[in-house]
């Protein structure tokens, strides 16, 4: 897959990636997945996102040849990538803040890489290809286990383990209500991450019905249509006894609906940095002393946001990029016990030669998608 402006991507033939240091992996890719934040990209809304680019930050796949200096893996295994790239060794890799690695990323200080999204997050070329180049191959992939279908591993690599992660930093207790804002992948996630967390009351807000449809199958939550309520804020404080949620998690970000002001701006200056509309929801509609978790994508915000309201509601925000790899443990658990099937979101797959249709497809919302996968040569 190759970048060419602005809702145009072609699929081309590229050079073969090669070991370019001795701890590099080249990866077989099988399967890999069309994220939400991908769409930034795709629409043209994120700095320095070069024609030529690959992207593709979710993908699994077999090791085709490592470095000379890695251990843990060997060709032909198996292996589940996670979307950070990290050196497992630094002052933030350390204290497992995977995704805020001080040595993978020259362009910003304070994000760290990821595979396939721009150069202001290291300009790596991402897993929507046929083999692609996994540095610190000794830390970053897994080898998948065998009952672990490749499905269920490809959502691991971001989706389910930034959902599982949002949950966590909502800090939920026993018997809280949790709102959900947004019932993309990463929402429907954290919305059935809550539960495992002790959640009482699981809410998912989003516009789309069919994307409600599943909140209410797959994570077996409350729903409302923000479309179809006068003031979702006023509806939630009802819903509550006029108290709010204890926890708000917003699963937005840039995608936050309908800022005029965001996509003028975002075309001029290649600046989505995302509307606030769904983060000033989550502060307006927990209770005071609650918490609100973000994990949406979002850049550099030049909307306002309710910082003095939060402030004088006692509110604690806590947001990252999530370190996916640092999830994995207790996500492999709740699916090898049967809690949780994550492919059950994928609603499409198409072939890597018509990954334009892809995006076509899930950028629009067409045909009910949530979920693309992209299927990588013979499987």
């Amino acid at each position: 897959m190759v970048y060419r402006g602005p809702y145009k991507i072609r699929v081309e033939d590229k050079q073969m990636p090669s070991i370019e240091h001795s701890n590099d992996a080249i990866i077989r890719v099988t399967k890999a997945a069309v994220c939400g934040s991908d769409l930034h990209l795709y629409h043209g809304m994120m700095p320095d996102t070069r024609v030529g680019m690959t992207f593709g930050h979710e993908f699994v796949g077999v090791v085709h040849e490592v470095g000379a200096s890695v251990r843990s893996l060997k060709p032909g295994d198996r292996v589940m990538v996670p979307a950070n790239i990290y050196c497992g060794s630094c002052f933030y890799c350390a204290r497992g803040l995977y995704s805020n690695c001080h040595n993978v990323n020259a362009n910003a200080t304070a994000a760290g890489a990821l595979y396939g999204y721009s150069h202001t997050v290291g300009g790596y070329d991402g897993g929507q290809a046929e083999y692609v180049r996994v540095p610190f191959a000794d830390v970053g992939p897994s080898v998948i286990p065998e009952w672990l279908d490749d499905e269920d591993a490809l959502m691991m690599t971001d989706a389910l383990a930034t959902g599982y992660f949002g949950a966590q930093l909502g800090e939920i207790t026993e018997g809280d209500t949790v709102v959900v804002f947004g019932a993309g992948p990463v929402g429907l996630f954290a919305a059935k991450s809550a539960w495992f967390m002790g959640a009482g009351r699981v809410i998912v807000i989003d516009h789309l019905n069919y994307r409600l449809e599943k909140a209410r199958t797959f994570a077996h939550a409350e729903t409302y249509n923000f479309v179809e309520i006068d003031d979702i804020v006023v509806h939630l404080k009802r819903a509550t006894d006029y108290f709010g949620a204890d926890v708000a998690i917003d699963a937005v970000g840039a995608e936050a609906d309908g800022n005029v002001i965001q996509h003028v701006t975002a075309a001029k200056l290649k600046l989505q940095g995302g509307s606030p509309v769904a983060l000033n929801w989550a502060i307006d509609s927990v209770r005071k002393g609650g918490v609100i978790s973000v994990m949406g994508a979002y850049g550099p915000i030049y909307s306002a946001i309710k910082f003095g309201d939060a402030m004088n509601k006692g509110l604690t925000l806590r947001m990252n990029q999530a370190p996916m790899k640092r999830q994995w443990p207790r996500l492999l658990e709740h699916i090898k016990a049967g809690y949780l099937k994550p492919n059950e979101i994928v609603t499409h797959r198409f072939p890597l030669e018509d990954i334009a249709e892809a995006y076509h497809v899930f950028s629009a919302k067409l045909d009910g998608c949530i979920k693309p996968v992209i299927i990588v040569g013979d499987q």
